[in-house]
């Protein structure tokens, strides 16, 4: 069997974006497939009663400055964007519509860097449609995707299985059964990786 890594994510997540521009060459490294499982982190925090630590003042300007630091270490940009925290529904069901669709790395791409380089108002129907225009991506079937049924049931029983397996924030990775939270734990996903082929 091809050895996966396994990224649950939410575009609201800024370490969430910092390990989605590190994952795809860590993976390609290890001849790994990269598997994203786009989840609700809201919906994660409400069941397990988690929340996120930006709501600590103190916390919040220690963890942007330290994300600023790992930027500067991958060498990719990174922008805190100035209407965090925003609301990601609509975001995280047209991931679920854009992994049937087959763009879902596309997707990823644009909505993380409208998140986290753009500073983009993704609550913003308008300024959404334009970034998935930009893309190459089809705005209006997103728009009427994540509004179906079957878009919201999708999403909701994605976020209910990451948390039966114990994810309780974003970026979580898992290799096999082992799980590692959070973007700054991306050299023992490596470690990991290295055990499997030993």
């Amino acid at each position: 069997m091809t050895k996966q890594v396994e990224f649950y994510y939410d575009f609201g997540s800024p370490t969430a974006y910092l390990a989605w521009t590190q994952l795809p060459a860590l993976c390609a490294r290890h001849g790994t497939e990269l598997v994203s499982r786009p989840v609700l982190l809201g919906g994660i925090f409400k069941t397990t009663g988690n929340d996120t630590p930006v709501r600590i003042a103190e916390k919040k300007a220690w963890m942007f400055d330290d994300m600023a630091r790992y930027a500067a270490r991958y060498g990719v940009p990174f922008n805190p964007n100035p209407l965090f925290i925003f609301n990601t529904l609509g975001l995280m069901r047209g991931a679920i519509w854009a992994a049937a669709a087959g763009c879902l790395e596309t997707y990823n791409q644009a909505m993380f860097e409208a998140c986290w380089v753009d500073g983009r108002n993704v609550e913003d129907a308008t300024e959404i449609g334009a970034i998935l225009g930009d893309a190459g991506l089809d705005a209006v079937a997103l728009g009427d995707a994540t509004q179906r049924p079957e878009i919201k049931t999708a999403l909701i029983e994605a976020t209910a299985a990451a948390v039966d397996r114990g994810v309780f924030g974003v970026p979580t990775m898992f290799v096999g059964d082992e799980m590692h939270f959070g973007q700054d734990r991306l050299d023992w996903v490596e470690r990991a990786l290295e055990a499997e082929a030993a």
